[in-house]
């Protein structure tokens, strides 16, 4: 259920952007174990965005979800792999003051079977992305939203 590694914290103090690891498979397919993030720390929050907040119940452990609505109480968040579980399915709206901040940027490092010449172009073309914001039709957390 972790999903960023507890580097994040460190050293962050009062800085407006920090890095990320993620960990876990409940945002798959748009992060995946071992993708870096460049964490964007206060920003506003939309419906959309990609956040990093404290778990509710283990306000020590970190973790990244997908912004679906603001509800009386907080934001309902959810990841994007359907199977994975934890999010607020598991555990209601989240607190606003528990949203850390929002996902700007994903790096994804090079995996070391990635050797050929056709893997390493392959890697360098899909490497480094923006975390986009998704619209209310078309991702898998406002598809489970709406089912239920």
């Amino acid at each position: 259920m972790p999903e960023l590694s507890q580097e994040t914290e460190r050293g962050r103090g009062a800085a407006p952007y920090g890095l990320a690891e993620v960990t876990g498979p409940s945002m798959v397919p748009t992060l995946y174990q071992g993708d870096q993030l460049l964490v964007r720390y206060g920003a506003r929050v939309r419906a959309g965005d990609v956040v990093v907040l404290r778990h509710p119940f283990q306000q020590d452990l970190l973790v990244v979800k997908r912004a679906v609505e603001l509800r009386e109480g907080g934001w309902w968040v959810l990841g994007d792999n359907a199977y994975a579980g934890g999010d607020s399915t598991d555990y209601g709206t989240v607190p606003d003051e528990l949203i850390l901040g929002r996902a700007l940027f994903r790096w994804r490092p090079r995996r070391a079977d990635q050797r050929s010449p056709l893997a390493l172009v392959r890697w360098a073309l899909s490497a480094a992305r923006p975390v986009l914001s998704s619209d209310r039709s078309g991702r898998s957390a406002s598809r489970r939203l709406r089912a239920r």
